[in-house]
């Protein structure tokens, strides 16, 4: 490709081959945590295990009715394959998920306290 027509492809929005051009998710994260190879995940959603790999690159978008059946086989929720990353052992659900019952309590009401306090200028 010349240098003429990488500006013309650049000025129009178009990436660079291998670039994301949908909005990255979490589902490889998922996936590798659950211990599933793109084979794997692939036949129980069912979907071709190329397109999988596209959408986890960003390259193929991705649809309400997929990520619910991504979700079902990643014992998980759609909206987390979007917004956690399961990897994260720092993350606020990474914390969550670990906690027994009685402590998600305290765990709801230290952030609650922490929050209200945040906004009153109490937070030193």
């Amino acid at each position: 490709m010349s240098a003429a027509q990488r500006q013309w492809d650049m000025a129009r929005g178009a990436l660079p081959k291998g670039q994301p051009r949908f909005r990255l998710t979490f589902i490889r994260q998922w996936r590798e945590k659950k211990g599933f190879s793109l084979d794997a995940l692939a036949s129980r959603v069912p979907m071709d295990k190329g397109n999988l790999s596209k959408v986890e690159r960003g390259l193929l978008p991705y649809n309400q009715e997929m990520l619910e059946r991504l979700a079902d086989a990643l014992g998980t929720d759609p909206a987390s394959l979007l917004m956690r990353d399961p990897t994260d052992p720092d993350g606020i659900w990474s914390i969550w998920d670990q906690a027994k019952p009685g402590e998600r309590r305290q765990i709801a009401e230290v952030a609650k306290t922490l929050v209200r306090t945040s906004r009153t200028g109490t937070d030193g």
